[in-house]
């Protein structure tokens, strides 16, 4: 298979080789693979962040610690802690990841989500000022745009704001990093950025609340999943795209060819999907006993009906577009947890992936 579809600008492994990557939120699932992702390139990956979010987890049964430089566990709360590891590893990249990501928890627990994913983002912004890398990228997500109930894409340039308290949060996030930028940071050597992905799906994810995780949960003890509003769209998009799509806007502000600022990332524009579709094609591919329980009306805390991303910015600016159809992510996704129930090796199913994806070692 090709590598990345790229106009202009490819996803480099040389440019990787060697250059100190620090990355929070290393033990999640999105930093787990990141951090296989990084290593295999040869760059010298430190981790930050708290312990594994979930049992299982794929930090621990890929064996991600032993790719890794060095680690700190630790909270993004302790600035202190924060600084120090900044100051001690004087990374070239940061790529910050370190959230509490979960739309539902966030409704039982505010405090932490704002506390996390806004003071944290500034203890990391602040580290950033001192230790001045390169380039420094934040991830937040698609959900800090604006409710206006339109079934049109959002563009990096529409109105933040945020139903829920993570999405809330998350567009605060932006909110700082972007004030930082442009007051802080403003005469630093370092490039800054923040990235809106979708949602981002993958082996190895069992966060609870999350559409696939708890499909798998459900099919693997040979238990019903309950779906909740299956008329909704989202932007989904495999894992690797996304990460890819992080590490080409990491090159390009790097090498000075794409601007500091705000980049959506997700699937091509027109490949979002409904989530009965999805849960259907994954019923597919796991087989049998994959039973589901369909609810007709909206359960549980408010969610946006529709969600869609407009991602011209990434496929202009950038020189990229997704590897990977919705189809293609969700039928990898759910092979990666056959292959894992069936006892493969969870290293080996990402080594599969990475080598599907066309990103060879």
């Amino acid at each position: 298979m090709e590598s990345l579809v790229a106009k202009s600008v490819k996803l480099d492994p040389s440019f990787w080789n060697d250059k100190r990557v620090l990355l929070t939120g290393h033990t999640g699932f999105k930093g787990s693979w990141l951090s296989l992702l990084l290593a295999r390139m040869g760059s010298e990956v430190t981790g930050l962040s708290l312990s594994p979010p979930s049992k299982p987890n794929l930090f621990e049964l890929a064996g991600v610690q032993k790719s890794l430089s060095s680690q700190y566990i630790a909270d993004i709360n302790d600035y202190a802690k924060v600084k120090n590891v900044f100051l001690d590893t004087k990374p070239d990249v940061v790529i910050h990841l370190a959230a509490q990501s979960l739309v539902r928890r966030s409704y039982a627990s505010p405090i932490e989500t704002f506390s996390t994913n806004v003071l944290g983002t500034v203890h990391v912004l602040e580290a950033v000022r001192m230790a001045q890398p390169q380039v420094a990228l934040f991830a937040t997500t698609d959900k800090v745009y604006s409710q206006l109930g339109t079934r049109q894409p959002f563009r990096e340039t529409d109105p933040l704001g945020g139903h829920d308290p993570y999405s809330a949060s998350k567009a605060a996030c932006e909110i700082a990093v972007e004030s930082l930028r442009k007051s802080l940071l403003s005469e630093a050597s370092t490039k800054v950025a923040t990235a809106r992905a979708g949602n981002v799906i993958g082996g190895g994810d069992w966060a609870e609340d999350r559409l696939l995780p708890d499909a798998i949960r459900a099919w693997s003890s040979g238990d019903v999943l309950t779906v909740r509003n299956p008329d909704s769209v989202r932007p989904w998009q495999h894992v690797l795209d996304c990460l890819a799509g992080y590490l080409v806007l990491v090159q390009g502000l790097w090498d000075g060819t794409v601007e500091q600022g705000a980049y959506n990332f997700g699937p091509r524009n027109g490949d979002d999907s409904t989530v009965s579709k999805t849960v259907e094609l994954a019923q597919t591919v796991w087989g049998d006993k994959a039973q589901v329980d369909w609810q007709s009306r909206q359960v549980g805390p408010h969610e946006s009906t529709t969600l869609l991303l407009n991602t011209d910015k990434a496929t202009t600016t950038l020189g990229i577009e997704p590897r990977w159809t919705h189809e293609d992510a969700v039928t990898r996704t759910i092979r990666w947890y056959r292959g894992f129930y069936q006892g493969l090796a969870p290293r080996d199913l990402c080594e599969e992936d990475f080598a599907e994806f066309g990103l060879s070692k």
